[in-house]
C-alpha cells in the first residue's frame, strides 16, 4: 500500500480524500493557494504545502504538482474531480515520475473525454448511442445540415466538456445560429479546444449513470445506479440512488452496459458510464474518468467505500468485491447545498459564514470544509457543503431529507436549501415522476417561504440589542 498521498485538489472532496487515508494509515498531503490558506483541507492534512498567490494557477500545475509529490516523498496523487481530474497529461505526468496516479491510464482518460471518439467506440461495441454526429463539425454550415438530419431540438455540445459547460439545446435552426459562436468560444476558454458535436436532444429523459469500478487484473463490477435528473441549466441539483422508476430488467441492463463499456477501453480505476432513459429507450452520453460528486448516495445504498477501493486497484490490488456480493439497501439522497440564491436568478452569495451546524441523527451525513467563520473565495464554485440521507424506503428518505435541511443550520449566506424542501415536498417528486425537465418545468418550486425559525429571530433580536448598546 501507498507510503504517502498528494491530493491535487481542495474543498470537500479533499478532505473525503484525506478521511480516507487516515484509516488506510497513509499520510496525507494538502496543498493550497492563498484564498485556502484557512481552508479545512489544509488544517486535517498530515503535511500542506503552498502552491502560489494566483488563487486557480497552482491548482491546475501538474507539472508542479508531480514536481511537489516527489520532493515530498509521495508515491500516488488522488486527483479528486475538477482541476486536473480528466487531464491526460497529468496521469502521464504521474507515470513519467514513477508516482501513481488514483485513476485509469493517461490513454483511456484521452479516449473517454473525447465525447465524439468515446461515442464511436460505444458503438462500435454495440452500446446504443444518442443520435447525433460522430465527427467533429467544421462549421456552421454543417451543423445546420446535420441539426436537419437529426431532427430538433438538438444539443450542441463542446468535445471536451463536462460540468454543464459547453452545452446548449436548441429549437431550431435560427436559435442554433445564434449560439453557435457563443458555445465554441466557451469550449475554448474553459477546455482548451474549440470542437463541438451535436447530438439529438433526448425530451423528458432521465438521466442515470452507473458507477463502475474496475482493476488491472480484469475486475469489473457496477454498484448500480444514480438518477441525476434533478438539474438546472444541465448543472446536477439533487442526486438519488437507486432510480425509483427503473425496472429491475431495466436496472440489470444499464449494469451490464456499463461494465461492457468499461471492459472495451480497458478501464481501470473508478469511473461513471451516463445514460440518458425514456421509457424503454436507453442511450449511452459519456464515460467520466474520475470520482463524482455524487459518489456518496452510491456509497450509502452499498456500503461500498469508493474512494478507498480507488487508492486499492491504484496500489495493484485486485477488487475487494465481486458483482454478486454487491447489493443495495434503501434509498439515499444527495443535496448539493450552493452558496446561490435561487430566487435571483440562482446569484452567486459568496462571503462569510456567521454560523454552521451541521445535522446529524439516523442515515445523515454531511461532507463539507466550510465551518463557523469560513470565507467562501469567489474563485472555486459555489458547493458548500453536500447533505446525504439515507433510509430504508423512498418515503422514508424524503422525509430524513426534509427533518436534516430544517436541522441544518448555515447563516451569513444565501443557499439553496429551501428550494430542496420544496422539491421533497412536490407531489410529482415524491410520486418518483420526474426527468430532466423537473425543475425549469415547475416555476412554482421558487416560491418556497424564507422562513426564519424561533432560534435565529432570537439571535437577530439578540444581536440588534447588541449593536443598539454598544456592546
Amino acid at each position: 500500500m501507498f507510503h504517502k498521498l498528494l491530493i491535487a485538489n481542495r474543498g470537500e472532496i479533499a478532505v473525503r480524500i484525506e478521511r480516507a487515508c487516515a484509516e488506510m494509515g497513509i499520510r496525507s498531503v494538502a496543498v493550497y493557494t492563498d484564498p485556502d490558506r484557512f481552508a479545512l483541507h489544509v488544517k486535517r492534512a498530515d503535511e500542506a504545502y503552498f502552491i502560489g498567490d494566483a488563487p486557480l494557477a497552482g491548482y491546475l500545475d501538474a507539472r508542479r504538482l508531480v514536481d511537489l509529490a516527489c520532493e515530498t516523498g509521495c508515491d500516488a496523487i488522488h486527483p479528486g474531480y475538477g482541476f486536473l481530474a480528466e487531464s491526460a497529461d497529468f496521469a502521464a505526468l504521474c507515470a513519467e515520475a514513477g508516482i501513481a496516479f488514483i485513476g485509469p491510464d493517461a490513454k483511456v482518460i484521452a479516449r473517454m473525454t473525447d465525447k465524439v471518439r468515446s461515442r464511436r467506440l460505444m458503438q462500435d461495441a454495440g452500446i446504443p448511442v444518442t443520435p447525433g454526429t460522430l465527427t467533429e463539425l467544421s462549421s456552421l454550415d454543417e451543423a445546420l445540415v446535420q441539426a436537419e438530419d437529426i431532427g430538433y431540438p438538438v444539443m450542441l455540445k463542446a468535445v471536451a466538456g463536462g460540468g454543464g459547460r459547453g452545452i446548449r439545446r436548441c429549437e431550431s435552426a435560427e436559435q442554433l445560429g445564434k449560439i453557435w459562436e457563443w458555445v465554441v468560444a466557451e469550449a475554448g476558454s474553459h477546455f482548451g479546444s474549440e470542437a463541438v458535436f451535436l447530438e439529438k436532444c433526448i425530451v423528458d429523459a432521465q438521466h442515470i449513470e452507473v458507477q463502475v469500478l474496475a482493476d488491472r487484473h480484469g475486475g469489473v463490477i457496477h454498484l448500480f445506479e444514480r438518477d441525476c435528473s434533478i438539474q438546472r441549466h444541465n448543472r446536477k441539483l439533487l442526486e438519488i440512488a437507486p432510480c425509483p422508476r427503473l425496472t429491475p430488467e431495466q436496472r440489470a441492463y444499464v449494469g451490464m452496459l456499463a461494465m461492457r463499456a468499461a471492459q472495451v477501453v480497458g478501464y481501470e480505476n473508478a469511473g461513471t458510464v451516463e445514460f440518458l432513459v425514456r421509457g424503454n429507450e436507453i442511450y449511452f452520453m459519456e464515460m467520466n474518468t474520475r470520482i463524482q460528486v455524487e459518489h456518496t448516495v452510491t456509497e450509502a445504498v452499498t456500503g461500498v467505500d469508493i474512494v478507498c477501493e480507488q487508492i486499492r486497484i491504484a496500489a495493484g490490488h485486485k477488487l475487494s468485491f465481486r458483482q454478486e456480493d454487491i447489493r443495495h439497501h434503501g434509498y439515499a439522497l444527495q443535496f448539493r447545498i450552493n452558496a446561490e440564491d435561487p430566487r435571483n436568478d440562482f446569484l452567486p452569495s459568496f462571503g462569510r459564514i456567521t454560523r454552521y451546524y451541521a445535522p446529524g441523527g439516523p442515515g445523515v451525513r454531511t461532507d463539507t470544509a466550510i465551518y463557523t467563520g469560513y470565507q467562501i473565495p469567489p474563485y472555486f464554485g459555489v458547493l458548500c457543503l453536500k447533505l446525504i440521507v439515507w433510509g430504508m424506503t423512498w418515503e422514508e428518505t424524503l422525509n430524513r431529507g426534509i427533518r436534516a435541511l430544517n436541522d441544518m443550520r448555515l447563516q451569513g449566506i444565501k443557499t439553496n436549501a429551501a428550494l430542496f424542501e420544496a422539491i421533497l415536498r412536490h407531489p410529482d417528486f415524491r410520486s418518483g415522476n420526474f426527468d430532466t425537465g423537473f425543475v425549469a418545468s415547475r416555476p412554482e418550486l421558487l416560491n418556497y417561504s424564507a422562513k426564519r425559525n424561533p432560534e435565529e429571530v432570537a439571535l437577530a433580536i439578540a444581536a440588534a440589542i447588541a449593536a443598539h448598546a454598544g456592546l
